[in-house]
């Protein structure tokens, strides 16, 4: 079902959730990647670790984000349905804000795909 390349990186997760997601995960054969602040400056591939994207190793020094962010790679939607609804069996707290790493977006940093994301998410509301 899940890809060999499947990754979930988990961005200011408080830490039980960060847990509970990071034991999903093993279930179902998905790397997770706690990303620290620090890393924020790399793009979203680099973080994700595909193939051809290099970090750059720009430390970032802006403060954490403002809430929680979920970002997929190598997952496709049929998988990701999969993953959120074990998600809600698990009976994990909700994460607001996630993303799936594409074309469009795969050399973006963390906060302008946070933004972006604040931004999509308020216009739903």
């Amino acid at each position: 079902m899940f890809q060999k390349d499947a990754k979930v990186l988990l961005f200011h997760v408080e830490k039980t959730k960060q847990r509970q997601i990071a034991d999903l995960c093993r279930k179902l054969k998905i790397e997770s990647i706690i990303v620290p602040k620090r890393q924020y400056g790399e793009s979203l591939g680099a973080l994700a670790g595909i193939p051809g994207i290099p970090r750059k190793n720009i430390v970032c020094d802006q403060t954490e984000l403002s809430g929680e962010m979920l970002v997929f790679s190598g997952i496709d939607s049929e998988a990701l349905d999969v993953f959120l609804g074990k998600y809600r069996e698990s009976g994990i707290e909700p994460v607001a804000l996630k993303a799936v790493v594409t074309p469009h977006n795969i050399f973006w940093n963390v906060p302008v795909l946070f933004e972006e994301l604040v931004r999509e998410y308020k216009s739903l509301q």
